[in-house]
């Protein structure tokens, strides 16, 4: 969980969350959701197995979690796959944040890449408000 708060935020803040998906992560997601695809479920020629895209999707909605990020809006483009064993740090960079008497209200972009590579896996946008407690 990150330290900044809905009041720290601003144009500009950048947050990075960052993870290796295992295949453990993969089994239980493929049962949560229902995405059996073979790719899901078959290990590749290197014994890993393809995360799921609304898995690795999980990256930034971390980050909203984390700030208790009431989302409106969301929006992915999955560029690469990632396998299980991966690192992938996503950064979910703020562009628009308004504060008010009753709420925040925040747009931001997010990338997430493989570290070993840097290659950018997925990208997108979330929007939504931070209620004020």
């Amino acid at each position: 969980m990150t330290d900044l708060t809905p009041d720290d935020l601003s144009e500009g803040t950048t947050v990075v969350h960052e993870r290796t998906f295992t295949p453990e992560d993969v089994r239980t997601f493929t049962t949560v959701s229902g995405d059996e695809g073979d790719h899901h479920v078959e290990t590749d020629d290197e014994g890993r197995l393809l995360v799921q895209g609304l898995l690795t999707a999980t990256l930034p909605t971390k980050v909203g979690g984390d700030l208790n990020v009431l989302a409106s809006r969301m929006e992915y483009e999955f560029r690469r796959p990632v396998y299980t064993g991966q690192h992938v740090s996503c950064e979910v960079t703020f562009t628009e944040v308004e504060h008010g008497d009753e709420r925040v209200s925040v747009l931001a972009d997010f990338e997430a890449t493989r570290t070993d590579d840097g290659t950018v896996v997925m990208a997108g946008l979330f929007e939504g408000i931070i209620r004020h407690e």
